[in-house]
């Protein structure tokens, strides 16, 4: 059998659905192998999200399409980009984000010199073989799509309407990646608080399933948009508020100025935003809170980037992705008149100098003598490190090369960085 070779960008989404391409490559008798040097077929699974992410896409499709192998085009790109993958590579298969049970047949019509395209629905991208990137970690995909129209986003015109999957599959889902020895289930999609809308059901009904599956997991909740947080924030912290889910939440706000949350369709105010944030944190000690903020979106002023600097001081956030606008093909900001790229830069570096910094000051004044369980769930960047998380998540590097993934180690922490703490095992 012929040898695939993958390469995976962008979301969790993505890696969960390159995970199952592989799962049923293998399951028909094909190698997955580690570089394009060994391989007969490559794939790429693309992501779009920003302008620098979609030139990376563009100069790796051009290094695998100058190797002279067949090549796979998986992702987001081809559903909205697709000219652009053409025109790099005529020859090259395009697989959609629905369309991943397709993988097999899209490698043997490359190998043989033709070209695939499934573009179309095929189901849900749940309950199949997997081969997963890290042993430990189920990535459970939820639905695909989501219910928003944000100005900015191209992502929603490949991934489309809300499509949530059922939870029967779901729950089948997180039993098999348990059964395949993982400790963390990662709960995934475009939008997670939106599940369900299209099916009668509500994001914590699918939660609470969750809860029943015994064993000894933990769970993380993935990105949720803040409109569809609101109306079951009060169920979200009960769910919280249980020993299997990492307290943790992913709440992008994008900017803290009414008027750009209002250009960009994001469907809720700062006021919103911080009522749900004031529930959440008196609900859950220490809660960690993720966010996502646009600098230099189409108008902003100097005071509604003041105002975004405002709340990330007000917030604390326990990280930033902080991105600079860039006009995505499609959406309707692309229409809008972009400001300086010299601003954009500057605001830049200094919302992410800010977001460091209260970051650094949160993490000293909280977790600094800590002392408490963790699961570790990464090999570490060093030889001989590793990374645990306790349950708000927070990512501990631990210098010690006798732990293994997967183990409860009861560690105190011992000094701060602005994104990750450093601790020292205690048992």
């Amino acid at each position: 059998m012929a040898n695939v070779y993958f390469e995976v960008y962008g979301c969790s989404s993505n890696v969960a659905e390159a995970e199952i391409m592989q799962g049923i490559l293998c399951r028909a008798g094909y190698r997955i192998v580690a570089s394009s040097r060994d391989s007969d077929v490559n794939v790429i699974v693309t992501c779009i999200v920003k302008t620098p992410t979609e030139h990376r896409m563009i100069y790796r499709i051009s290094k695998l399409t100058e190797e002279g192998k067949p090549l796979i085009v998986a992702g987001c790109m081809p559903m909205v980009e697709r000219f652009i993958v053409e025109r790099l590579n005529p020859k090259a298969s395009l697989i959609g984000p629905s369309s991943i049970s397709r993988i097999v047949d899209a490698v043997k019509i490359a190998l043989d010199g033709g070209r695939a395209v499934f573009l179309e629905r095929e189901g849900y991208n749940i309950c199949m073989p997997r081969v997963r990137r890290n042993p430990i970690i189920g990535i459970v995909e939820i639905a695909q799509g989501c219910l928003s129209a944000c100005s900015f986003c191209q992502v929603r015109f490949a991934r489309g309407r809300l499509v949530s999957y059922p939870p029967d599959m779901i729950v089948e889902e997180v039993r098999r990646a348990l059964a395949d020895g993982c400790r963390e289930i990662w709960i995934t999609s475009q939008d997670n608080a939106c599940y369900g809308y299209d099916i009668g059901l509500k994001f914590t009904d699918l939660l609470k399933r969750i809860l029943s599956i015994e064993g000894d997991f933990y769970v993380r909740i993935g990105m949720m948009n803040p409109v569809y947080v609101k109306p079951i924030v009060d169920d979200l912290i009960e769910c919280l508020d249980s020993d299997r889910f990492f307290k943790f939440i992913h709440l992008p706000v994008q900017s803290g100025s009414d008027r750009i949350l209002k250009l960009m369709r994001r469907m809720y105010t700062v006021g919103d935003y911080l009522e749900i944030v004031d529930k959440l944190r008196s609900g859950i000690d220490k809660l960690s809170i993720a966010t996502d903020i646009i600098v230099g979106f189409p108008s902003e002023t100097d005071e509604d980037f003041q105002s975004t600097i405002d709340l990330i001081r007000e917030v604390e956030h326990d990280s930033v992705n902080i991105s600079k606008f860039g006009a995505r093909p499609l959406t309707e900001a692309a229409k809008m008149k972009p400001l300086p790229s010299s601003i954009v830069d500057e605001r830049s570096r200094i919302a992410s100098e800010i977001a460091r910094e209260v970051a650094l000051s949160r993490n000293k004044r909280i977790w600094v003598g800590w002392c408490g369980e963790a699961l570790v769930d990464e090999e570490g960047l060093k030889p001989g490190s590793v990374i645990a998380r306790n349950a708000w998540y927070k990512p501990i590097a631990l210098k010690d090369d006798t732990i293994r993934l997967g183990e409860r180690v009861y560690v105190r922490v011992v000094e701060a960085y602005p994104y990750h703490l450093l601790g020292e095992v205690l048992a």
